[in-house]
């Protein structure tokens, strides 16, 4: 595998395989890699993407003085070495080895410290649990779109009362529904995708602009509750019919061509370095991080931090009009006033849906340097 070629990248970004790093060849892009000896910061990307959509982040921290690195995570992109096969073992995709990762690309890349970690969508999580399970290495946390509440909780005494199937509570509804990440759990989910009627490239075309600003209809609001009425409130990337995969769910909010041509942050020339990736992949890699999710199989390994806090300094950058900050009702606030100990704000930028440092780079640049000086 070679990596991403020069001619896609912005000036001053590199991108290079490191062998050898907890069984992967791991494809990364860095910029401000010319000068020995300055801080770094670990950038994680979230589903579907790959280290490109940090393309327009990169090249601001490294003029602000920072190696910035921004892998291909385990599953996506140009990394080599975890197994596609939906029969396969999960366990290399729990999160505590995602985290094995990260630290294997921070090392690798020369430092023992980041000054930061950043993580975008599913990128949030590992980048939580990074600062809380090693905040010596990771001095600081930057999480976009994705909140985090904190860690599971050690089950004690008695059982819990046995919480209503909200499974089952949503294919009932008089609109049947059912929620995306446990469908992206499921067999189909990648052959769905990736044979889409429509072709890989229509079909990201179609699901980055149904999560984005441009797609006027989100409009998003807090839920009252863990109920299958109130996250029916929500669009259909999130909470689907139940009848559809997510090839069709987004093909129904696909841009026109007019709205295609006058995208500014994602033109078709960028979005081809998405689809030719996810044409030879497929999204299966991405999709196992949902699978470790959704079956807890490795919760217990998670609970071991049950009450733990982060206590480096924080903050949380997303855009007004993204639903996923919205999607789990109250994480938002326990993120802020339970899980975080130093997160004092938290940044919903104007013009941006879920993929915010790709929609106004300028402000999520702005903001991050500013928190990066002053924390």
């Amino acid at each position: 595998m070679e990596p991403l070629p020069a001619s896609v990248l912005p000036s001053g970004v590199r991108a290079r395989i490191v062998p050898g790093i907890n069984g992967l060849d791991i494809h990364l892009l860095e910029a401000g890699h010319e000068t020995p000896g300055r801080p770094a910061v670990l950038l994680l990307h979230g589903f579907p993407e790959i280290a490109y959509s940090w393309r327009k982040v990169l090249p601001a921290l490294a003029a602000a003085g920072y190696h910035a690195i921004a892998p291909d995570q385990r599953g996506y992109g140009r990394t080599t070495g975890w197994d596609a096969d939906y029969d396969g073992d999960l366990t290399g995709f729990r999160f505590m080895n995602l985290l094995r990762d990260a630290i294997g690309v921070l090392f690798a890349s020369g430092h023992r410290t980041a000054e930061a970690v950043v993580g975008h969508d599913f990128g949030a999580s590992v980048a939580a649990y990074a600062a809380l399970v090693r905040p010596d290495i990771f001095r600081r946390m930057v999480l976009m779109s994705a909140p985090f509440g904190g860690p599971p909780t050690v089950p004690v005494g008695a059982p819990p009362a046995k919480r209503p199937d909200i499974h089952a509570a949503l294919a009932a509804l008089a609109r049947p529904r059912k929620h995306y990440q446990w469908y992206y759990s499921t067999r189909p989910a990648n052959e769905n995708m990736w044979h889409a009627k429509q072709g890989v490239h229509d079909f990201l075309r179609a699901y980055y602009h149904h999560k984005s600003a441009d797609w006027n209809a989100n409009k998003p609001f807090e839920l009252k509750s863990w109920t299958a009425e109130e996250l029916a409130k929500m669009p259909t990337y999130y909470i689907m019919d139940l009848a559809d995969g997510m090839a069709e769910s987004v093909a129904k909010e696909m841009p026109s061509a007019a709205e295609i041509a006058g995208n500014k942050w994602l033109t078709e020339a960028e979005l081809k370095v998405y689809s030719e990736e996810y044409r030879r992949n497929g999204f299966q890699g991405g999709l196992n991080w949902y699978r470790v999710r959704t079956t807890g199989r490795t919760n217990g390994e998670l609970e071991v931090f049950t009450g733990r806090t982060v206590d480096v300094p924080s903050t949380f950058i997303s855009g007004r009009s993204d639903w996923g900050i919205y999607q789990v009702p109250g994480a938002i606030e326990r993120m802020q006033k339970t899980a975080c100990t130093k997160m004092k704000e938290i940044h919903l930028i104007e013009g941006a849906g879920h993929w915010v440092q790709q929609e106004q780079p300028d402000e999520v640049n702005r903001l991050l340097l500013q928190f990066l000086k002053t924390s």
